[in-house]
């Protein structure tokens, strides 16, 4: 039985995990169908552009934090018992990469509540967990749904789940799919097999920009304290003031696109495994080149690169949990070890500025 997607009741069931129907009234859920006696969403497999839009928007932090599914159980298709149960975070971008991969196949998908974060960062902050999949299992009375206990797991999500605990507490066996999405109707045609390519984590160009639009609109507030610092270093006004200002500006507003855009380009040539310390080293080069360039006197040349090291180093370390560079607890460990080092380096360059106006250096 469908249930056809307009005609669905404004007070419809509390069932499957889901508070009410027209939450769902989305593009992307196709109808309602009801399976074991319950209303379970089903989505379509096909992106439109209005899904495209979106994430689009997204990669520019456009309501980035919203874009997110309500969390439980959905069907791709008309799955049955015997159908599979793969798990997504309920992070948008995350479950439509599932869904599209799924065309024309009837499967299961059940997401867990991450909190609006994609599964392999979730996986670091622990809400795409053991706990929250025990949980969500047991919300939507899944073993109701299908005869068989198996999971299909983004392989991603491996750093928060404990399969062993999974399988105690609920008793579904985790199976770990490929990293990547795409490579599921392979995997299954393989299977269930994986090669190499499909364990592989990479992190090439592509994946390397795909952050740097958000971190561009991050970093936006570095424009005008940047032309704050510039236009009090040339002081005073009058004639000669927007030529001490400009090179300063530029050695400084610099740092925005260098560490937003330059910094994910080169990552894998910069040297140290720090994020921070990369950072650094990227505004260094730029700062000492521009203000050289500029012909910034000794002590604003000092400035520059003391108060652009920190600054690229801050952008340079929102790359870090979404690169394969390191971990959570080690990006934890590099804000913590970087904070003091940034202040200092950024008070020392901001009192090097006021030296070099008051003294002529």
């Amino acid at each position: 039985m469908n249930l056809d997607l307009k005609s669905a009741s404004g007070s419809g069931p509390r069932q499957a995990g889901f508070a009410v129907l027209p939450e769902l009234r989305k593009p992307w859920v196709a109808r309602f169908t009801v399976k074991g006696g319950r209303t379970i969403p089903v989505v379509r497999s096909r992106l439109s552009p209005a899904d495209r839009l979106g994430s689009l928007r997204m990669r520019w932090d456009i309501g980035r934090m919203d874009y997110r599914v309500l969390p439980g159980l959905y069907a791709v298709g008309d799955p049955g018992r015997g159908s599979d149960v793969f798990v997504s975070a309920n992070y948008k971008m995350s479950f439509d990469a599932l869904r599209s991969s799924l065309d024309g196949l009837d499967a299961w998908i059940l997401v867990l509540d991450t909190k609006g974060i994609n599964v392999w960062c979730a996986a670091g902050k622990g809400s795409f967990g053991t706990e929250e999949l025990v949980s969500r299992i047991a919300i939507t009375k899944l073993a109701l749904m299908v005869d068989h206990r198996r999971l299909v797991l983004p392989q991603l999500g491996a750093s928060g789940v404990a399969g062993f605990e999974v399988a105690r507490r609920s008793g579904f066996h985790v199976e770990w799919g490929p990293v990547r999405a795409a490579d599921i109707e392979a995997w299954l045609a393989a299977g269930r097999k994986k090669d190499d390519a499909m364990r592989e984590v990479r992190f090439g160009l592509r994946d390397r920009l795909a952050v740097a639009p958000v971190e561009l609109v991050h970093g936006w507030p570095i424009l005008p304290a940047a032309l704050a610092l510039a236009a009090v270093h040339a002081l005073p006004a009058g004639s000669g003031w927007l030529s001490r200002a400009l090179p300063m500006f530029l050695a400084l507003a610099g740092t925005w696109p260098v560490g937003a855009l330059a910094f994910p380009v080169l990552l894998p040539w910069l040297p140290t495994r720090s994020f921070a310390a990369k950072g650094a080293v990227l505004g260094l080069l730029w700062s000492l080149g521009a203000g050289i360039l500029g012909g910034l006197p000794v002590l604003g040349l000092a400035a520059a690169v003391l108060v652009a090291m920190p600054a690229t180093a801050f952008l340079a370390m929102n790359f870090t949990g979404s690169s394969t560079f390191t971990c959570q607890p080690g990006a934890l460990l590099e804000v913590e070890k970087g904070f003091w080092p940034m202040v200092v380096s950024l008070a020392t360059g901001i009192a090097s500025g006021a030296a070099s106006r008051l003294f002529g250096i």
